[in-house]
């Protein structure tokens, strides 16, 4: 069974799917933060997130995300869910794949768990 960050977790990657900006964007924080692997830079901030997910959206498609191996902790009103992250999805015609360890921080606000850091280390395929 699902604890309650892996559910908000899985909430959020089903918006990262289907490419729903508004719904990625309302799950996080004001400040939140999270390391992109594609423009390789920090993205800080809801307005920040919110422009580059914009931007990006005429070049992505078909994501697909799965999350495995989580673990979680609460303390209060913060946090911290650890993963593995699968991703497929095709950027500008080519099909990328990404496999990281992914660290998500939550922040209880008006009682809803929101995104404050999103980060993942993209590990190269094993030979």
């Amino acid at each position: 069974m699902s604890g309650t960050l892996e559910s908000a977790a899985n909430e959020l990657v089903a918006a990262i799917d289907s490419l729903d900006v508004e719904r990625i964007v309302e799950a996080a924080t004001e400040d939140a933060q999270g390391v992109d692997e594609i423009s390789r830079r920090w993205l800080r901030g809801r307005s920040e997130l919110d422009g580059y997910l914009h931007r990006l959206l005429g070049s992505v498609s078909d994501v697909r995300t799965e999350l495995r191996d989580a673990e979680e902790r609460v303390w209060g009103d913060t946090g911290i869910l650890t993963c593995w992250l699968e991703q497929d999805y095709t950027l500008e015609g080519s099909a990328q794949h990404v496999s990281a360890p992914t660290t998500i921080l939550f922040r209880r606000e008006d009682g809803e768990w929101k995104l404050a850091l999103f980060h993942s280390i993209p590990l190269p395929e094993q030979p």
